[in-house]
């Protein structure tokens, strides 16, 4: 049966779930920087010691390698948190078009024969093996920015005007987790997608775990962080690795502004030469809170759009810390990414001074 299962592949649902595990896969990458292998995104529960096994499809032909979970330390103290499960590339198999996990089956004698038996006929669940062409050069996009966990979601107003400042920095792909939102918002995300300016990724974990609408577990009870942002985060990475030179991984309240320059066009090729290629970048956070206005400047067609208008907000609070920061990457250089940095220490963003360029957030 196992010969046949590569030439029956079929394409996975939205989640592959691990049978007799609590763990949940979205994406797969082959991934070539370190050793040869292939990265799968999911979550897990965090206190389970599950072992996995990858059958992974070449030319048609399966081979099996062991798997080994790679548990994100960025989870805010909740029970799921981001993790990868990597399958190394066995003889044989330097580029495999699909994978597909499942649990270490435990020892014989605690098994029922009829068990043993459902396991063995139980039919694999494919992924897809994505980045199977690196490039180092031409990359479809020049900036690139990844929007996680859109939830019921109705700030119609503000989110036009971050899409169009986008633009103007030098952005030409926005890519968008989307869990939830209003009629307004999906017909203003219908045209972004007719532009090819947007790319909308369905983001169903919700239909799966209590996901929370915190980033801590005593603000918002739930089994994982804020909707799965951090898995988001770390699926907007790899899928756009070869087709961006950099990626801006914030929010959708959230802007990159340089104050020496007109863009990041005009911004990275700087940081680059002084800093070198290869770097990623740190923004500190500048908060403008919607409950202090300057001078109105909204339109008065404006004012009929639901939603925060950005252009009245023009008080900012005095940052107290830096671990606030949003980040512009480039995501060769990235392995697992968090909402505020970087947790490979090999990969340490640069701290871009407040003059250079800030993060404006009016939230």
């Amino acid at each position: 049966m196992k010969e046949q299962m590569c030439d029956t592949v079929r394409e996975k649902a939205p989640l592959v779930a691990v049978s007799g595990t609590n763990t949940l896969l979205i994406s797969a990458y082959l991934d070539l920087r370190a050793r040869p292998e292939v990265r799968i995104i999911g979550v897990a529960l965090r206190k389970e010691r599950a072992a996995y096994r990858c059958l992974l499809c070449c030319r048609g032909q399966p081979h099996m390698a062991a798997g080994a979970a790679d548990v994100h330390s960025d989870h805010f103290g909740f029970d799921y948190g981001t993790t990868d499960v990597i399958c190394p590339l066995p003889a044989g198999c330097p580029d495999p078009s699909h994978v597909a996990v499942s649990a270490v089956a435990a020892p014989a004698e605690t098994l029922s024969q009829k068990e043993e038996e459902e396991e063995e006929e139980e039919e694999p669940r494919f992924l897809l093996v994505q980045n199977r062409k690196p490039i180092s050069k031409d990359f479809p996009h020049q900036f690139t920015v990844c929007f996680s966990a859109m939830f019921d979601f109705t700030n119609v107003l503000q989110l036009v005007q971050s899409m169009e400042m986008l633009r103007i920095l030098g952005v030409t792909q926005v890519v968008l987790y989307k869990t939830s939102c209003n009629a307004d918002t999906q017909r203003l995300l219908d045209h972004y997608e007719r532009t090819g300016f947007l790319e909308v990724i369905a983001w169903p974990l919700a239909g799966r775990l209590n996901v929370s609408r915190s980033w801590r577990p005593d603000l918002g009870a739930g089994q994982l962080h804020y909707y799965g942002q951090l898995v988001a985060l770390s699926d907007c990475v790899y899928r756009n690795m070869y087709r961006s030179r950099y990626l801006g991984l914030h929010d959708m309240d959230e802007l990159i502004l340089p104050r020496s320059v007109d863009s990041w066009t005009e911004l990275l090729p700087r940081l680059e030469l002084k800093h070198g290629p290869g770097r990623s970048y740190a923004f500190q956070n500048h908060v403008f809170p919607t409950s202090i206005s300057g001078t109105p400047s909204s339109a008065a067609r404006w004012q009929e759009v639901e939603g925060v208008n950005i252009l009245d907000h023009l008080y900012y609070k005095p940052p107290v810390m830096w671990n606030n920061h949003k980040i512009i990457v480039d995501p060769r250089a990235v392995v697992k990414p968090t909402v505020h940095g970087l947790l490979s220490p090999e990969h340490i963003a640069v701290t871009v001074l407040p003059g250079v360029a800030r993060m404006y957030h009016t939230r």
